[in-house]
């Protein structure tokens, strides 16, 4: 069995981290940590676990007795952390926060994108979760990037659910202000264009144009669906046979001739991509479910490739398609 950790186990990922961790096969929760909730039933929190587990949060951290450690935290405070606590050398970790996607000489934590850098996550010690805006939107155009294909600037729309700002409340995800609302933020300065950017160029080195991104808040809980266009000289058919070829092995991501909507991505660990060609133009829609593919569900694809286990291993998540 995998033992494991949880650190930040209150939020919304860590949530869904557990549900599906309560039901792997392969793992052992060992604890899970909070601060501001030690002593607390984890179902008193994450309420949807009621009658699944007895787990309760605790402050405190035997880091010695696990394999694995899940970093759940808020964006800086995974690398304070671990500044903070010493952490075995044998014990794997995967941080789902944005500190250590950026490649840099002062860490060795390998970019948790399976449809990239799968054979490198399976050698890994130490994973970098990829953002949730960031794994729809490279879904969509690595096919092209590895093919050389990317010779435009991309214009990118996307919109994401409420889930994506985190569990903490703020002006922008009260109900009263996102229900019936729509809203741009951020608007071509996203931190996760870096992470797009990096993947890009580590496929497609000389890609020297723009990445456009207009990121969107939508009133709905969770799902991204994304709407890229940029131009493409080959047929909708030289596209569909980059897109099959690049994907023939992925477990969780396809290609879609079908009209794609968001809710055939929701509670599931899938991203569903389709191609549309407008004269010199290609369409790429991508839709992935932020909580899963986006953040936990990738955490848990992670986790089985660096133990070697088959990578859909827990992850057999259902749409309530409808």
């Amino acid at each position: 069995m995998i033992k494991t950790g949880i650190i930040g186990g209150a939020g919304y990922t860590a949530g869904e981290l557990l549900r599906i961790l309560i039901n792997h096969p392969a793992v052992d929760i060992v604890f899970v940590h909070s601060s501001s909730q030690a002593g607390t039933a984890v179902c008193d929190i994450h309420s949807g676990l009621v009658g699944e587990c007895n787990l309760v949060f605790t402050d405190q951290l035997p880091l010695d007795s696990i394999d694995l450690l899940y970093l759940c935290s808020a964006h800086g405070d995974s690398k304070r952390f671990l500044e903070a606590n010493q952490v075995p050398s044998t014990v794997k970790i995967i941080d789902l926060s944005t500190d250590f996607r950026h490649s840099r000489p002062d860490h060795d934590f390998v970019y948790g994108l399976p449809e990239l850098n799968r054979e490198a996550i399976k050698q890994a010690m130490h994973v970098a979760n990829p953002g949730c805006f960031a794994t729809c939107i490279q879904l969509a155009l690595l096919p092209l990037a590895e093919s050389g294909a990317l010779k435009s600037d991309v214009h990118i729309n996307a919109i994401t659910g409420s889930t994506g700002a985190g569990v903490k409340p703020s002006a922008t995800t009260h109900f009263s202000w996102r229900n019936d609302n729509i809203s741009v933020y951020k608007a071509f300065t996203h931190q996760h264009l870096e992470e797009i950017t990096q993947s890009v160029k580590q496929l497609q080195p000389n890609f020297d144009k723009e990445l456009l991104f207009i990121p969107v808040r939508g009133d709905f809980a969770r799902g991204i669906f994304s709407m890229i266009y940029t131009e493409f000289e080959g047929t909708l058919e030289q596209a569909q046979s980059l897109y099959a070829c690049y994907y023939k092995q992925a477990a969780f991501t396809h290609l879609t001739d079908k009209e794609l909507d968001m809710k055939q991505v929701v509670n599931t660990n899938k991203g569903l991509i389709q191609l549309k060609k407008h004269g010199n133009k290609l369409l790429i829609l991508s839709a992935i479910d932020n909580l899963l593919k986006g953040a936990s569900g990738q955490a848990v694809q992670n986790m089985n490739l660096m133990f070697g286990l088959d990578e859909t291993t827990g992850l057999g998540l259902k749409s309530i398609g409808f």
